[in-house]
């Protein structure tokens, strides 16, 4: 039967944690596993146990914990044999009759002394049945499996339950390394006294030198002392009350103290790892700040600046789950998933994107700078959450201008004109923003011309919309308005009617078709030239023209003519070569019109 058969999922209740299961119980790439519509019980064979399964998965817990006490009780019984009363049962479940272990598990399962007190009708103290005994240990690999489950958390279903992930990693960890001292410690003790037992001189052993009848000790006292003797040896106290007598216990001695040097390194070590990772965060956020501190004191800025300084920074770090570098393992298809999920219907209600068919979110803490007035346009902003203030400096005073809401734009009116910023913008308290870099908006709405009719068409339409305070601060705006308008939007948005048509169709498709290409997404500035580029004339008539690109060869030649009285026919780039599609040319290109 195939794996595939077997794994299924029957409901969000039944099967929970895959991250519980081993790995060799994934099926190969292309196999499904979890189907979306649900499953039914008809689909799973009777007695064939699904390893998703919640109820499988808490039998396995329940075996772990029996396994802990068996690695207990097996050195026990070996050291303390007249504790041996009773029977097991005559019958043990054969299990994982196909794994590669199976005979070591039916081997350390099998009751052999009792099996051979029903044969023989006699009870046996055999130090060999102590010996099989200790088979049992070979479980020690469900406890293994118990921790690693608890520990990874990778391959985790859609529907794994939170109570699994929430489980204390570092917690699990010291309970790890706690669970393996214990056990070194109580092994080493019962070996201890199992040698004494074994030698026919009691007087030459570790007990015997110092307690004479110690096999008439109770079983407790036994005990106690065995694990007093093994615990001061780990620890490598050594007090001298106790010491070994005999060859045998000096050869088990110097065994025990050569495992004790690598389990102290592997216990110190992990502990360092644990309490160093745990730390590592506070002393980061305690570096950065001092760094901040250091630089303003260094420099004498105003505790205004070192305030907005360590907010920022403070900020930063209480907000790190909720950065979008915590995704960066992830794949950019579910990145570009959770982004959708996310911020799709804020970037909708922006007015830019109304139609449109990628970002990063940001922090920003009360009286910030998001936006300086007359910076580059490098970013343009969608608010999420709070809400900025739209501010202009003028004749040396801040000037309130208006004020933006959750789905508000700002910087796009830079970005689009390829302008230094006009505005200042600055949150008002806790806001979070969407940020938008110019280049990659340009490079994400290339290949789709609807798009860019409809982008071209939503800004044409909102700067329409200003009041007129607005407009009076950015006057010169208006002229690269016309000049946009004229000479690149009207060739790319058509009529009102057809984008508004566009825009509704889009919505009612889903946006799942692509519209064909065009060469420019948003208006790029290029300086032309009137004459070859190896030639270098000065002249009003040569002088460079900055132009907004046109959308065909010919629009260009008309623009050239116009600007420089001669009509040309061929266009050259810096470095000689000819210019034949317009879709290679980028910002700032100089072309050089013959």
């Amino acid at each position: 039967m195939s794996l595939s058969s077997l794994v299924r999922r029957r409901s969000s209740d039944e099967i929970t944690n895959s991250a519980s299961v081993s790995s060799s119980l994934f099926p190969a790439f292309g196999t499904t596993i979890f189907d979306v519509e649900g499953y039914s019980k008809s689909n799973l064979r009777k007695y064939v146990i699904a390893p998703y399964d919640r109820r499988y998965q808490l039998w396995q817990t329940f075996l772990a914990a029996l396994v802990v006490y068996s690695a207990w009780a097996s050195p026990f019984e070996l050291a303390f044999r007249e504790l041996l009363v009773g029977s097991l049962l005559p019958k043990i479940a054969l299990r994982y009759v196909k794994k590669l272990h199976f005979t070591m598990d039916i081997a350390s399962t099998v009751p052999f002394e009792q099996i051979h007190q029903i044969l023989t009708g006699k009870p046996t103290k055999s130090e060999v049945f102590g010996f099989l005994i200790m088979l049992r240990l070979w479980r020690l690999r469900r406890v293994s499996e118990l921790f690693a489950r608890y520990n990874t958390y990778l391959s985790v279903p859609p529907n794994f339950e939170k109570k699994d992930i929430r489980i204390n990693y570092p917690a699990t960890r010291f309970c790890k390394l706690i669970c393996v001292t214990l056990f070194a410690v109580h092994f080493a003790g019962c070996m201890y006294f199992w040698l004494a037992v074994q030698l026919k001189t009691p007087k030459n052993t570790w007990i015997g030198n110092k307690t004479e009848d110690f096999n008439d000790l109770s079983v407790g006292l036994g005990y106690t002392y065995s694990m007093y003797w093994s615990v001061a040896t780990l620890t490598t106290v050594g007090y001298g009350d106790f010491y070994a007598v005999n060859l045998t216990e000096k050869l088990f001695s110097t065994l025990y103290m050569l495992f004790n040097i690598g389990l102290t390194s592997y216990i110190i070590g992990n502990m360092t790892n644990l309490l160093v990772h745990s730390s590592v965060g506070t002393f980061a956020m305690r570096n950065a700040f001092n760094r901040i501190l250091q630089y303003a004191n260094k420099y004498r800025l105003l505790e205004g600046l070192k305030e907005q300084m360590s907010a920022h920074m403070q900020l930063k770090f209480k907000t790190a789950e909720l950065q979008q570098e915590v995704l960066q393992y992830l794949p950019k298809t579910i990145r570009s998933n959770i982004a959708r999920h996310l911020f799709q219907n804020i970037v909708e209600t922006a007015y830019l994107f109304k139609g449109v068919s990628e970002t990063k979110a940001e922090y920003y803490p009360s009286k910030v700078d998001i936006i300086l007035q007359n910076e580059m346009s490098t970013y343009f902003y969608i608010l999420v959450s709070g809400s900025l203030d739209v501010l202009m400096y003028k004749n040396g005073s801040e000037q309130f201008l208006f004020k933006l809401e959750s789905g508000g734009m700002a910087g796009e009116i830079g970005v689009m004109f390829n302008i230094p910023q006009p505005f200042t913008v600055r949150s008002r308290g806790l806001s979070q923003v969407k940020r938008i870099n110019h280049r990659h908006f340009k490079h994400m709405v290339q290949p789709f011309s609807d798009d860019v009719k409809a982008i071209n068409y939503n800004f044409i339409k909102y700067f329409k919309g200003l009041k007129g305070k607005v407009l009076e601060e950015i006057s010169y705006i208006t002229e690269l308005m016309g000049d946009l308008h004229d000479e690149h939007l009207m060739q790319n948005v058509g009529t009102d009617d057809e984008v508004s048509r566009y825009q509704e169709a889009s919505y009612k498709e889903g946006r799942k078709g692509n519209s064909k290409p065009l060469s420019s997404p948003v208006p790029i500035r290029v300086k032309i030239h009137g004459h070859h580029p190896n030639e270098h004339k000065v002249g009003n008539e040569t002088t460079p023209k900055i132009i907004l690109l046109p959308n065909s060869v010919e629009d260009l030649f008309s623009v050239a003519e116009k600007k420089f009285g001669n009509r040309g026919s061929k266009i050259l780039m810096a470095d000689g070569s000819e210019v034949e599609e317009l879709s290679a040319i980028r910002e700032n290109d100089k072309l050089y019109i013959l």
